[in-house]
């Protein structure tokens, strides 16, 4: 009987919707008069959460985000990746070394697959105001191997 639970268990933490469904639930980030960010985790294994501070067209040069993740794979280094689309046209592609194994820029570099990252703080990013549209957006997170730490299909809507 302990194993058919435990086996139970761990089927259920793998499968996203308890049923081996195909996708993680959609996520609201922010939501105000006009502005919307939503968000659905492409790691068919994982999702993970993520919220900011104040929900603005205007996005200021210091946002705060929360940020939470058991982690898979080691992180020695990681890296995001950010591609954004619009009209199914590719508009922006950046690369980005969150944690580099000679400079760790934050106190979750270097922790080990089982450990938890939770952050919460600002990024920085420069402020501009976000253009009336539907914008989708391709967030990747990798380690030095290249392998998937989190990533999220997510879709901006400005009005």
């Amino acid at each position: 009987m302990k194993g058919f639970m435990a086996a139970f268990f761990v089927w259920t933490l793998i499968s996203p919707n308890g049923d081996g469904g195909q996708a993680w639930p959609t996520h609201t980030v922010c939501e105000d008069g006009s502005l919307k960010v939503l968000y659905r985790s492409c790691d068919p294994l994982q999702d993970f959460g993520l919220s900011v501070e104040h929900c603005s067209k205007y996005l200021k040069p210091n946002l705060n985000i929360r940020f939470g993740i058991i982690l898979r794979e080691d992180i020695k280094e990681l890296f995001l990746d950010v591609n954004l689309l619009t009209k199914g046209e590719s508009v922006l592609s950046y690369s980005y070394a969150v944690c580099e194994e000679d400079l760790p820029r934050f106190s979750f570099c270097g922790r080990r697959k089982g450990e938890q990252i939770y952050y919460a703080g600002p990024i920085n990013n420069l402020g501009f105001e976000i253009p009336e549209g539907e914008y989708q957006v391709l967030l990747t997170l990798y380690n030095e191997k290249h392998s998937t730490v989190a990533c999220a299909n997510a879709t901006v809507i400005a009005s």
